[in-house]
């Protein structure tokens, strides 16, 4: 029977089971889809724990995982976008984490052969939610843009995109993140006490915006840096956006399958790429969230469950390209974390 990822009471790692469950069918208008990887993403720890209980309510015994990239094993009546066969990058919350996934055409995009079965399983997460932040931040060649926790998933992304928009990038990180910082094109900067004046010395111009992917005062140091609030963005702090008016714009503004579309192009285009620190295989799921919650990712973790993709462990071996020369001017035009 098919594999998937269940738990039945509010935990750590240890209340994920991987479980035989029934193979979807397809009714009408419905897509199944034999799931090659899954994204790993720091919001669903959270919706484990219980943390979000009030917003997203566990229905046990409870799924897991929201973005994933596969191939179309079934269609349903009166499905004609997509046939079996076909390569897609999906997001379906709290199912993605099995080996197979019940969908609506609507929520699939097509996946480029050429990129790589790790990358496109987040781009519809990550790649969402840099997308609409670096947008929503209107970032151009006149900015010098600080992105905390540049190393991780989003900020590794929100790095590379701010610097297809021209803009100078610094990012916050711990000391042994800054080689893999400094390949993404940004000028690393030491997170912790100091963090103002650190970014004051580092900044080769006056900083004019903001993204926060972690938290614990960044918004702060924003606004003691002089950012005026709408062009503070955080995905972190909503407590911060309540007090200070700053932004808190995310994957909600930018969930479309064309922009997934076109984040892969850039992929493929080598125009940007999605870093894999680790690809666990899906029976040590346990082990994929254990090693997300010590916050030390460069870029992303994710599951594999079909044949294609070897489980790996290690530094990031899908590397972003350097940008040692001046930025493009390019820029792509093109929701729960």
């Amino acid at each position: 029977m098919p594999k998937a990822v269940r738990f039945s009471r509010y935990g750590g790692p240890d209340v994920l089971e991987v479980v035989d469950v029934d193979r979807p069918e397809p009714g009408p208008g419905e897509v199944v889809v034999a799931v090659e990887t899954a994204a790993v993403n720091p919001g669903e720890i959270g919706i484990r724990e219980g943390a979000f209980a009030d917003t997203w309510p566990a229905h046990f015994p409870e799924g897991q995982g929201n973005d994933y990239a596969g191939v179309v094993h079934t269609v349903g009546s009166g499905v004609t976008d997509f046939q079996p066969g076909d390569e897609v990058m999906g997001f379906q919350p709290r199912a993605a984490q099995a080996e197979f996934v019940l969908a609506r055409p609507g929520r699939l995009a097509r996946k480029p052969r050429l990129l790589p079965w790790e990358q496109a399983a987040v781009i519809p997460g990550v790649g969402s939610t840099a997308h609409a932040e670096v947008e929503a931040l209107g970032l151009s060649g006149a900015d010098t843009v600080v992105v905390s926790a540049g190393a991780g998933g989003v900020g590794s992304v929100a790095v590379q995109l701010a610097r297809l928009r021209g803009a100078t990038v610094l990012a916050t990180g711990s000391r042994n993140s800054f080689p893999f910082l400094e390949s993404l094109g940004a000028i690393p900067v030491e997170y912790g006490p100091g963090l103002v004046g650190r970014i004051l010395r580092a900044a080769p111009q006056p900083v004019t915006a903001y993204l926060d992917h972690f938290g614990r005062g960044n918004v702060l140091a924003a606004l003691e840096l002089g950012i005026a609030p709408l062009r503070i963005n955080t995905i972190a702090d909503g407590a911060a956006v309540a007090r200070h008016g700053v932004r808190s714009v995310g994957q909600a503004e930018a969930d479309t399958p064309e922009i997934w579309e076109s984040l892969a192009d850039l992929a493929v285009r080598n125009a940007i790429a999605f870093p894999i620190q680790a690809v666990y295989p899906l029976d040590e799921v346990r082990a994929a969230y254990t090693e997300l919650g010590e916050r030390h990712t460069r870029g992303k973790i994710v599951l594999t469950l079909g044949k294609a993709v070897p489980p790996r462990r290690g530094a990031p071996s899908d590397a972003a390209p350097r940008h040692d020369a001046a930025p493009s001017s390019h820029t792509s035009h093109t929701k729960e974390k």
